[in-house]
């Protein structure tokens, strides 16, 4: 589990190869460290770190916050948990790496394996629980995970990236916009197939509450990067909007896709390969609480 993105241009496929998601899920948990690093010394504040011995990364994809939560808690170990096995060897080999070795992986499908996850004094979960049909009582079951005086972290809201100006030369201005509304389309259809699907206001706070926590804060983190933007942000920015391109398929208009289409076109002179103007723009929100 970790964010959704979509690997087809069919309406009806909302599966999600994980797998072929490494390089894209990687490289943007990479760029946004910053903001994660703030996230991180912010819940530092909330859980010190001398008592927290066990962290869970509850989706964590292939392990950059599993590595910057091992660094901020640096009595903890910290447990990288996800359904992808080449995730999480990727997260292994990161933490190797780096040196951290108190970052272990756990494979576990989830909710089933909920239980088997263990105690922990810090629960992070970022862009996980919107893959579990019933997210109160995923929030719950991991509630019940904490010891006394424990933490749970979830971040599942924010600002949609924004990456270029409101007209681009390039066909109608608002393309972002429109590609974030058929996204969304896409995202209520991914979330009503899930098994055991149920619908849910995304209020975490009082989902958090709902589990017999204490709400402890919640944040919001910028992640802005103006242009001209280095070569690697720009090779991000042309991967997002290149799997939104097959992601989005009919669901955009004609002109729309033709619009993409030209971005993505490396000769093209005004493209995402050449343009002055990109930018990296986004937020992230996390919800707090506490177990008394």
């Amino acid at each position: 589990m970790s964010p959704h993105h979509h690997d087809t241009d069919t309406d009806t496929d909302i599966d999600i190869d994980w797998n072929e998601m490494l390089p894209l899920l990687e490289r943007g948990a990479e760029l946004q460290t910053p903001l994660y690093r703030q996230a991180a010394a912010w819940l530092g504040e909330l859980a010190p770190p001398t008592g927290v011995r066990r962290v869970l990364d509850v989706g964590s994809g292939p392990g950059v916050l599993s590595c910057l939560l091992a660094e901020a808690f640096p009595y903890a170990e910290v447990v990288a948990v996800d359904a992808t096995p080449e995730l999480l060897e990727r997260a292994r080999d990161r933490a190797a790496g780096l040196g951290l070795t108190r970052v272990t992986t756990l494979h576990a499908q989830l909710p089933d394996d909920i239980a088997a996850l263990g105690p922990a004094d810090l629960i992070w979960a970022a862009g996980s629980l919107h893959h579990l049909g019933d997210q109160r009582a995923a929030v719950a079951d991991l509630a019940g995970l904490l010891r006394p005086g424990g933490v749970l972290a979830v971040a599942e809201s924010g600002l949609a990236g924004r990456h270029l100006p409101q007209h681009t030369g390039i066909g109608r201005p608002g393309l972002e916009a429109r590609m974030e509304a058929a996204h969304a389309d896409w995202f209520a259809e991914m979330r009503a197939a899930l098994p055991g699907a149920k619908e849910e206001v995304d209020d975490w706070r009082a989902l958090l509450a709902g589990a017999g926590l204490t709400p402890s804060g919640t944040r919001s983190f910028l992640h802005d990067v103006p242009a001209p933007v280095t070569d690697l942000v720009r090779e991000y920015v042309l991967a997002h909007f290149s799997r939104h391109r097959h992601t989005l398929g009919e669901r955009l208009s004609s002109e729309d896709r033709a619009a993409l289409d030209r971005l993505l076109d490396p000769a093209d002179p005004q493209g995402l390969h050449h343009r002055p103007d990109l930018f990296l723009l986004t937020a992230r929100t996390v919800h707090t609480a506490r177990r008394g």
